[in-house]
């Protein structure tokens, strides 16, 4: 029985969205351009939490074109450093530098130069604030997650998970000059929301993790355990979420009734995994929703300093003053 079982198992290659699908130049590749949007998003959400929205346009693209250049050098760095144990695995060792498509140095090279035009991009179009931010986001991920935490602790992505969590910061920073409590709302909610991303990610590359002896929580804990943990981080986020009406300047109101559809969902499939912690399927489901939530939810904030988000809130005050009048 356990035979048959194995053999319908879904692959990974069945369930994760395929890399190989689009081939990417290899200077591309390293600089991991798939994981920048979503790092711009939360940069556009911490603008839209502070009073300085909407930014000018120059400041805006400084902001966003000095995230990219910076978030591009963390991932070439990440690559670099990872690239023996990219090597031994079957799965990575087409990647741009173990297959040698890539000299190491070219791209060091390249970090360099995308680190330095960040760093000049911020500072003369932005503020030294937000450079100075965007930069320990680089560090945190390559010094903190990729070389200390990830080879070492099961927790890795918890605490490593602030170099995700910082470009918030640098929207708020850039819109203002200061970080507010709104841009530590949005750092504290992508936080919380990261383990339960990656960890359903993890689910699925559990095997690749544990053929190179990296400690990701379900190799040394095991999916049911995971799943614990992926629900309690997934209520923490749904809770966090929430306080988005009070951070928010204006537009609260429309933001959290449009934010329940994005929660329910979540939580949905959240306990789903939870009922299985073995489905594949389940973990692929959540972990693509945890994106397309991130995204929706950094969009809901900048829906929502719109006028027309103003106007709802209006109406809502009013309809509760009209039923607490009736009363």
């Amino acid at each position: 029985m356990a035979e048959i079982t194995a053999t319908v198992r879904p692959t990974r290659e069945e369930v994760v969205p395929s890399r190989k699908r689009v081939k990417l130049p290899a200077w591309l590749e390293v600089a991991k351009p798939r994981l920048i949007p979503l790092l711009l998003a939360t940069t556009l959400g911490g603008m839209a939490l502070s009073e300085g929205w909407p930014l000018a346009s120059p400041r805006l693209v400084c902001t966003l074109g000095g995230g990219a250049l910076a978030s591009a050098a963390a991932g070439v760095l990440n690559c670099l450093w990872e690239q023996d144990l990219d090597g031994r695995m079957a799965r990575t060792s087409g990647r741009a530098l173990p297959s040698g498509r890539l000299s190491p140095t070219s791209a060091f090279i390249g970090a360099i130069a995308c680190t330095l035009a960040a760093a000049m991009l911020l500072v003369s179009g932005v503020n030294c604030l937000a450079a100075g931010l965007s930069l320990l986001g680089l560090c945190s991920y390559v010094l903190l997650y990729t070389a200390l935490l990830k080879p070492r602790t099961s927790q890795n992505i918890v605490i490593g998970g602030v170099a995700g969590a910082i470009p918030p910061l640098v929207g708020a920073a850039a819109a203002t000059g200061h970080v507010g409590l709104g841009g530590w709302w949005l750092f504290a909610l992508v936080m919380v929301w990261t383990p339960a991303h990656f960890w359903a990610l993890a689910l699925l590359l559990r095997e690749d993790y544990r053929a190179v002896g990296i400690p990701m929580l379900p190799v040394v804990k095991g999916p049911v355990v995971t799943a614990r943990a992926i629900k309690t981080y997934g209520w923490i986020t749904v809770l966090l979420s929430g306080l988005g009406v009070f951070a928010l300047p204006s537009g609260g109101a429309f933001y959290g009734v449009m934010l329940l559809p994005y929660n329910g969902r979540l939580l949905q499939l959240v306990d789903r995994l939870s009922l299985d912690p073995d489905s594949l399927v389940n973990a692929k489901a959540l972990f693509r929703w945890s994106i397309l939530y991130l995204f929706g939810l950094c969009l809901l904030l900048i829906l929502s300093r719109t006028d027309l988000a103003s106007g709802f809130a209006q109406q809502v005050m009013q309809l509760l003053s009209l039923s607490t009048a009736v009363q």
